[in-house]
């Protein structure tokens, strides 16, 4: 627990620096781009209008989602308020992942806390993450899905995501530090994760051979965090509220990783240069 209050303590001290970085890290990212920035938001399209044509229009035939509460919605919004989330999870991953090793000799020269790398790295992530979620809401508007009170809990899940992959990075950063093939393995994994996840197909009471197995489904954080999305900007329902153990289970896990995190981080950080 001493070495989570540390890494705490260390991103709050360098909060100011880490936001600077974060945005000079984004800016750099499109620095060579004419449309800059827009390319953010025109992948991300792109890429729902192929999943929505396969899924939506090929495989569901155009049916709508069932969101429970009585509610259903059209496949092409269910699917756009999920992969909202993926689009930022998804690099936030596989780039805090490396986001130690592939700077380790220009933040060795300066007096800059290693902990706050990944941090900066996800920020980054995050700018081009609210700007997206800016266009989705605008979206949104020209449909039923208005504003609504549900929004109110939308920086809730924000925070959650934030909070779930800087713990996951804490761990991921220090191990492919020292050893290069976790890096390969954690793309493989996100690979896995767009399928084992709500993003492009109804999880909920998946039987197979008379077994539900959506429980076990649920243990993936992400299912938390793409329901919770979804429950906000439809107007669903308090997710985080109406499922309570399920919230005490993500933020659990979020904390033994975050302990774990921190524990491995601070134990190696001082040896980084010698893997490189």
């Amino acid at each position: 627990m001493k070495s989570m209050f540390t890494v705490i303590k260390e991103q709050i001290n360098s909060f100011y620096l880490i936001l600077r970085l974060s945005a000079f890290e984004m800016k750099s990212d499109n620095a060579n781009n004419y449309l800059g920035a827009l390319w953010e938001i025109i992948n991300p399209m792109i890429q729902l209008g192929i999943y929505w044509f396969v899924f939506g229009i090929g495989i569901r035939k155009g049916s709508d989602v069932d969101m429970g509460h009585g509610i259903e919605v059209p496949f092409f919004m269910w699917l756009l308020t999920g992969m909202l989330v993926w689009f930022f999870v998804n690099p936030s991953i596989t780039a805090s992942s490396k986001s130690i090793y592939t700077r380790i000799q220009l933040i060795s020269k300066m007096s800059f806390p290693m902990s706050a790398i990944p941090s900066y790295v996800i920020m980054a992530n995050f700018y081009q993450h609210l700007m997206l979620v800016g266009v989705v809401t605008v979206i949104l508007q020209f449909t039923d899905y208005k504003l609504s009170v549900y929004y109110i809990q939308l920086p809730y899940f924000m925070f959650a995501a934030l909070m779930f992959l800087f713990s996951l990075a804490l761990i991921t950063s220090t191990l492919a530090t020292i050893v290069r093939d976790v890096q390969q393995m954690i793309q493989s994994i996100t690979k896995m994760l767009l399928y084992l996840t709500p993003l492009l197909w109804k999880m909920d009471e998946l039987i197979i051979n008379g077994v539900d197995i959506s429980l076990l489904l649920k243990l993936n954080p992400l299912y938390y965090l793409v329901e919770g999305y979804r429950a906000s900007l439809l107007g669903v329902s308090w997710y985080a509220l109406e499922d309570p153990l399920y919230t005490l289970y993500f933020w659990g896990l979020v904390l033994v990783m975050l302990t774990i995190g921190s524990a491995l981080h601070l134990k190696f950080r001082n040896h980084f240069v010698d893997y490189l």
